[in-house]
């Protein structure tokens, strides 16, 4: 199964693609991780990414392609793939559509995590961290037994500049921009399959098994 994961930050998309990897053994491949390795093995293309990345700059779309080709060539991806952080562009949707193609591959789902953005919001700036021992709460999900206070080691906790409601919100703006085109695209060509990620993390994952049984 060739799968395509999208989401919002905070939808739980991470904790869904460890649910699939784990049950249907095939690898997830993040765009970090994937820039990482490429760069670790000294592939030119991974060099080219990292003399982009090393002077701040987005790496162009080619170079991320060609790298996602190199990977997706590799032996653990015979039986499919999750890919995750990419495609972000439509322009780079079609480049992976041919690239398949070439490969005799095709996406059989992109499975999109829904949560309103309220939710989203909730979730992102509930976050709280120690200062000390850097262990992490959730306001409402995961609060401490003594607000302000780490339970480990009672250090005093902090929220991130990042998690604040502005830098969320504007976070999320970006994101539902970016994306918007691309789920278009998607939904398009018939692969989308919207999933509520508003449910318990378990009830998520059994609605995702569902979709992706029919593929066995």
């Amino acid at each position: 199964m060739n799968l395509v994961l999208m989401g919002l930050p905070g939808a739980g998309k991470g904790t869904q693609a460890e649910k699939i990897v784990e049950k249907y053994n095939i690898p997830h491949i993040s765009t970090g991780d994937m820039f990482r390795a490429a760069m670790n093995e000294g592939t030119e293309l991974g060099l080219k990414a990292k003399s982009f990345m090393d002077k701040g700059e987005l790496v162009p779309d080619e170079v991320t392609i060609g790298i996602v080709r190199e990977r997706l060539s590799k032996d653990d991806c015979q039986n499919g793939f999750l890919l995750d952080g990419f495609p972000r562009t439509v322009a780079q949707a079609e480049a992976l559509e041919a690239m398949l193609a070439s490969m005799d591959k095709k996406i059989d789902y992109v499975i999109n995590v829904v949560v309103d953005k309220d939710i989203l919001m909730e979730r992102l700036t509930g976050r709280r961290i120690c200062k000390n021992c850097g262990a992490t709460y959730h306001l409402v999900f995961n609060p401490p037994k003594v607000e302000g206070v780490c339970d480990r080691c009672g250090g005093e906790l902090y929220q991130r500049a990042d998690d604040n409601s502005e830098t969320v919100q504007n976070r999320l703006e970006v994101n539902m921009k970016q994306t918007k085109p691309l789920l278009d695209f998607y939904e398009s060509k018939g692969y989308l399959r919207n999933i509520n990620g508003q449910q318990d993390i378990e009830k998520v994952f059994a609605d995702i098994d569902e979709l992706l049984g029919g593929l066995h």
